[in-house]
């Protein structure tokens, strides 16, 4: 994951400039879809059901030439939208007639389409565009990761504006086809299945898919020289997994942890139900940064998680991100402990099944750990706050929030809300409340107290409040479970 820290008063402003003065029936979409977290992130006025996106890369030279097509409906009568997006564009056409642009903000691109856009109108967006992705920034950073062979877009809240025009936040998801030139001997990988390829002229065309809806954030480019495995799970998933040729010395345990991703999802599907998309695995190219991503069915994995060994923690982690985050996504970027406190709560089951610590031995460690004047507690995982959002905190205390709902309800109760969850909201976005509500109507218990205790005081919670565990009993210190040490090493994946 990578943090951003973007200040909510800054970005304000400009939304207001989105209000229209009048009360006539078509506005403009608003250049913000309303994240209170990232204000100016994501847009209004649409929403996106589909991206074909035709791409030719230059690893050479970093040159990204594309053609992106955008099948969206209007939700209200529109005069102009914004998309996302930061690369140069020479042509907008909007249902076939050209359309005006310009840019504005960090990362604006308005549209104003020939004749306004009534609403529940659907609309074929088609922009043209070119640009050297490595040389474009937005609020003083890049997401576009070059590797010595191609590069790699990968990050979390943000990595389409470098690559693709979007409507840029988790709430508008859509299927994707990413169609990638690159020249002959080099790679592009992307999300879902390959459906074909083809070359000419010294170019080789990858075309892939994916099925079924994805946030922005988890769609995935990678263009470089791979060695690409593929197999499939025992309930007959495609597995495909890719690693630069030239990983050096992290090669050999790079594959043997992602390698074991069919098993592990296998392993996964016992406690989270039916993987929910067609294909899985991951890649590890020659990156210099350090975290990992879930992004969805092709888990992007930095060669630096992998510098001391083997880590299946790491693919655990991002492999529970199928369900949690990917298949159900949060709502708004405060809603981020459904996807952390449950991936980290993953490898503490795995711990569990490698008899490295148990989850309760994990949570009481953790517990003891922080005292009660550790600034650990006053990040709230319910709420952390954008500057707060990949704390540690939010891992840590976030399953240590699950354990504690689980010693509340009880193991049958809590295991069907975790495998019952994803099946209830597949594909779609929900909320730390909804997420409430349904373990709720699962255990048929009053849940507020709990929650607000766990994950929202700002505050350890007293011995009182953890009863239900052993968490009470050993305040001052607790045995250090053997997997400790590789979750906790995991949590650079997180951090840019």
């Amino acid at each position: 994951m990578h943090r951003r820290l973007i200040a909510p008063g800054a970005l304000a402003a400009s939304l207001l400039l989105a209000i229209p003065a009048s009360a006539a029936s078509y506005s403009p979409g608003a250049p913000g879809i309303g994240d209170p977290y990232y204000p100016a992130y994501g847009n209004g006025g649409y929403d996106v059901s589909h991206y074909d996106l035709r791409l030719k890369y230059q690893p050479r030279t970093d040159e990204l030439e594309g053609t992106a097509t955008l099948l969206a409906t209007t939700k209200q009568d529109l005069s102009r939208f914004d998309l996302d997006f930061l690369l140069d564009v020479s042509e907008v056409r909007v249902n076939g007639a050209k359309a005006s642009f310009t840019t504005s903000g960090q990362h604006e691109l308005e549209i104003t389409p020939a004749t306004p856009l009534p609403k529940g109108t659907p609309i074929t967006v088609v922009v043209r565009y070119s640009g050297v992705p490595s040389t474009k920034s937005a609020y003083g950073f890049s997401t576009w990761h070059r590797t010595p062979d191609g590069a790699v877009a990968a990050d979390e809240p943000e990595a389409a504006w470098w690559w693709y025009p979007s409507n840029d936040h988790p709430s508008d998801k859509a299927t994707y086809d990413v169609s990638v030139a690159v020249p002959d001997g080099t790679q592009a990988i992307s999300n879902g299945v390959l459906q074909s390829t083809s070359s000419k002229l010294g170019w080789t065309r990858y075309n892939w898919r994916s099925n079924k809806p994805q946030a922005t954030y988890l769609t995935t480019l990678a263009v470089g020289r791979f060695d690409i495995t593929t197999g499939k799970t025992s309930d007959g998933i495609p597995v495909i997994n890719a690693y630069s040729k030239d990983l050096g010395d992290n090669d050999g345990a790079a594959r043997a942890s992602v390698e074991r991703t069919g098993e592990l999802v296998d392993w996964l599907s016992g406690y989270f139900g039916p993987y929910p998309f067609n294909s899985v695995g991951g890649y590890v190219p020659n990156t210099t940064t350090g975290y990992a991503l879930e992004t969805q069915t092709r888990v992007y994995y930095s060669p630096k998680q992998f510098a001391n060994g083997s880590n299946t923690s790491v693919v655990v982690h991002e492999l529970a991100h199928q369900w949690y985050g990917d298949d159900v996504s949060l709502a708004g970027w405060k809603d981020i402990w459904i996807n952390e406190g449950f991936a980290r709560y993953a490898q503490w089951l795995w711990s569990e099944h490698e008899g490295e610590g148990t989850t309760q031995e994990l949570a009481d460690y953790v517990y003891a750990s922080h005292p009660a004047d550790d600034a650990f507690w006053t990040v709230k995982p319910g709420d952390p706050g954008p500057d707060n959002q990949f704390d540690t905190a939010v891992y840590d205390r976030g399953a240590l929030a699950v354990q504690a709902l689980r010693n509340e309800i009880g193991d049958d109760a809590f295991f069907a809300v975790l495998k019952g969850w994803p099946k209830d909201h597949a594909y779609g976005n929900a909320s730390v409340g909804d997420f409430q509500k349904y373990a709720e109507k699962v255990s048929g218990k009053s849940l507020a107290a709990l929650f607000d205790t766990w994950l929202f005081q700002p505050s350890k919670p007293a011995a009182a409040a953890a009863k239900g565990a052993s968490l009470a009993s050993r305040t001052a210190a607790a045995t250090q479970p053997r997997s400790w040490k590789k979750i906790a090493a995991t949590n650079s994946a997180h951090q840019g």
